[in-house]
């Protein structure tokens, strides 16, 4: 998730109580829900770098707890006040567990399990960046000062706004719990329906849903066969098979070019992160003879408007002349 709900979460979590667990608890509940993503240093190296690096060990069950305590001895040693090292641990604990769990609701993904494995594991139910998500937490962050406004001539002073701040955020964290409930069962629909159906005369191999930003009832599904893959829409709303019109990517013919193209440090990288790959392979005009071998990840676009993709240019030769990745469509260098 953006570090702004990860941000929210964490105060939501100090105000619901954690905040009596140790002095400056607030403060490391917000930097403790952030704390895993301080691997975006990474970015400095470049895309292929952070694609590498971003979401890898600071995001695992084993990093929990040194990130936890990490956390903890920063706002003790920065601040230069005392804090309850169990209470706080505890706490520090709580917020970096609650960025790792809503990093795993998204289709992105995180690799949890490191350094045992690598593998990437998502739930595939919320965006990125949810808008929905945002509208909760925009509500219970302004909750206690709207009703403080509202009940200042029956609850006075600090007390009446401490009380006010904790109901608001016990019903923000209980609402994107059921929020994120309801985006599993719609998740499952939204499978089941892709799966129920026949493309061109065959059953699918696998099946994603992802979320619209807005629309909770609308799901972009990506379905995978032998030799396509089709990309359509589904409103849970309106889940009429016959209104489906897919988008169809082919798959290409194995060729050597594709075979070199893997050994490119890029396109080597990219292949450990790309959960839908999709080849495409075209004549490359600025060099004679040459390949120009891409590879998208169809959780994030497609050939038609990429997202995630990787690319390297073979030439006659077999040799491969330039490489690159990229968050958009990128150039070879």
């Amino acid at each position: 998730m953006d570090n702004l709900t990860h941000t929210a979460i964490g105060l939501f979590l100090a105000r619901a109580g954690l905040k009596r667990l140790s002095p400056r608890a607030t403060g490391i509940l917000l930097l403790a829900a952030n704390a895993p993503d301080c691997d975006v240093v990474s970015w400095f190296g470049g895309s292929l770098t952070y694609l590498r690096y971003h979401r890898h060990i600071t995001h695992s069950l084993v990093a929990l707890p040194v990130m936890a305590l990490v956390t903890v001895a920063l706002i003790r040693f920065a601040g230069r006040k005392p804090v309850h090292w169990p209470g706080a641990f505890a706490a520090a604990c709580i917020g970096v567990g609650s960025h790792l769990l809503l990093d795993w609701t998204n289709i992105y993904g995180i690799r949890m399990l490191l350094p045992f494995s690598g593998s990437w594991l998502r739930l595939d139910t919320t965006n990125i960046i949810d808008l929905w998500i945002w509208a909760i937490c925009l509500l219970g962050i302004v909750g206690p000062f709207l009703s403080r406004l509202v009940g200042s001539e029956i609850t006075s002073g600090a007390a009446g706004a401490r009380n006010h701040g904790r109901a608001s955020a016990i019903v923000a964290l209980l609402f994107i719990l059921l929020w994120d409930s309801a985006r599993g069962v719609m998740h499952a629909r939204a499978v089941a329906t892709l799966s129920s159906r026949l493309y061109e005369g065959g059953l699918p191999m696998r099946v994603m849903a992802s979320p619209d930003a807005a629309n909770p009832f609308l799901w972009r599904g990506v379905v995978e066969t032998q030799g396509s893959f089709f990309v359509e829409d589904v409103n849970l709303a309106w889940p009429d098979p016959s209104e489906a019109r897919p988008a169809v990517f082919r798959k290409p013919d194995p060729e050597p070019a594709i075979e070199v193209a893997r050994q490119s440090e890029a396109i080597r990288a990219f292949l450990e992160f790309a959960q839908y790959p999709l080849w495409r392979v075209t004549p490359w005009t600025e060099m004679e003879n040459s390949r120009l071998v891409e590879l998208f990840d169809m959780r994030f676009g497609s050939p038609a408007a990429p997202g995630f993709m990787a690319s390297a240019v073979v030439n006659g030769n077999g040799q491969i002349v330039r490489s690159s990745f990229g968050f958009g469509t990128p150039r070879p260098r």
